[in-house]
């Protein structure tokens, strides 16, 4: 299997807002950005898409090592909250349910095609590709404004 690093990063102008989402994949030393975003929206959500875009990228089954500044993307697989979810039918407790669980469904599905791992990396820290990300987010939001 190929190895692939993905780094992402969604931004939201107010929240719900504008808002965008940048990601930066690298294979072999080649890299590829994408941006998208929605003109009304959260952070959560464009944080989400940026993994899920990224993923849907890949042609082929990854080993995938995923950087995000996003501690609700990366504890959600870390710690366990997302297998959790999907065996109470994306809910989080009996009365409530998951926030986005079409887009977590979505995510779930796209990591059953590849070895992915989480990383989180501390934003607005210096980390050259999650500053890179993060201006591809915001940039793509800013047309809204």
């Amino acid at each position: 299997m190929k190895t692939v690093e993905i780094f992402t990063d969604g931004a939201c102008s107010g929240n719900p807002g504008p808002g965008g989402y940048g990601a930066i994949l690298r294979y072999k030393g080649k890299e590829k950005e994408i941006r998208g975003g929605s003109e009304n929206t959260t952070n959560n959500r464009m944080e989400l898409l940026a993994v899920i875009e990224a993923l849907k990228l890949l042609k082929e089954p990854c080993i995938v090592q995923l950087y995000s500044d996003s501690q609700y993307v990366c504890n959600a697989f870390n710690l366990g909250w997302v297998e959790k979810w999907k065996a109470k039918n994306w809910m989080r407790t009996k009365s409530e349910p998951v926030k986005n669980p079409e887009l977590w469904k979505e995510l779930y599905d796209l990591c059953q095609k590849h070895k992915v791992t989480y990383n989180w990396v501390k934003g607005h820290h210096g980390h050259p590709e999650n500053e890179r990300c993060d201006r591809l987010a915001v940039g793509y939001y800013q047309r809204y404004l």
